[in-house]
């Protein structure tokens, strides 16, 4: 049997989504934990990858397994043995092939800025006390609805096949004391998001105008945008797929 697993995690005390040698990781501690509790070993397959100190408020993965007689009890063993940080949402029987990764429509990525010191806040936002242009910044925010090449915002050297990406929302929004980035797509390259907060971000500041931003766009050239981002700003939010795929 094939089942996707919806969860959430507090990315600040891992280095990210994929196990790794040498550092603790979300895909690792879910496998441990779900291993034990079967008493085998146990591989799992997410829907993407997320960099060390990045959240999710919904993240998919999938695993085979014999069937789960009560999915609400294993749901319910399964977050008693794993650490705080990380949350079982739902657990749902899917069709034998469906796929958490290949499978997704879009996912949807939220990043958060704040103007003031908040201890609440200490490593779920990036705080810039600095004065922003939230107006220009939504202005750069728009051309990347009009583009399909995201070179420019993707990590440098790394291993992809293609670089476009559709972008079906990106904006800022207040809410409440916080500066929102969001932005939705099928799907994201490599430090992608971060880049582009990054390079807004100094639209943002008055480093770079919106024409400038637009020219860096063009250039598929990563150099000539921002640093990104840190990462304890950013939350992957939500993950669309098929709404046949959980109707097995």
């Amino acid at each position: 049997m094939r089942y996707f697993f919806e969860i959430s995690f507090d990315g600040t005390n891992y280095h990210g989504w994929q196990s790794q040698k040498n550092a603790v990781s979300i895909q690792e501690v879910i496998e441990s934990s779900i291993s034990t509790i079967l008493n085998k070993t146990i591989k799992i397959t997410g829907a993407g990858r997320t960099d060390a100190g990045v959240h999710a408020k919904q993240m998919y993965f999938h695993l085979d397994s014999d069937e789960i007689e009560d999915i609400q009890v294993a749901q319910f063993n399964l977050n008693n043995y794993l650490p705080k940080d990380i949350s079982i949402l739902s657990i749902n029987k899917v069709y034998k092939n469906a796929h958490a990764r290949f499978d997704a429509v879009s996912r949807e990525y939220e990043y958060v800025v704040i103007n003031k010191k908040n201890c609440f806040l200490n490593n779920k936002a990036y705080l810039i006390q600095q004065k922003l242009d939230v107006e220009k910044m939504n202005l750069a925010a728009n051309i990347l609805l009009k583009t399909r090449n995201f070179t420019s915002f993707c990590k440098m050297h790394s291993d992809v096949k293609t670089y476009i990406c559709k972008v079906s929302k990106s904006e800022w929004v207040f809410v409440k004391e916080k500066l929102i980035y969001r932005i939705v797509a099928d799907r994201f390259l490599r430090n992608m998001v971060r880049a582009i907060v990054g390079t807004l971000l100094e639209v943002g500041l008055g480093k770079l105008s919106v024409n400038k931003f637009e020219n860096i766009v063009d250039s598929k050239n990563r150099s000539l945008a921002g640093m990104s981002a840190p990462a304890q700003g950013l939350y992957l939010k939500k993950i669309l797929y098929p709404k046949n795929i959980f109707n097995e």
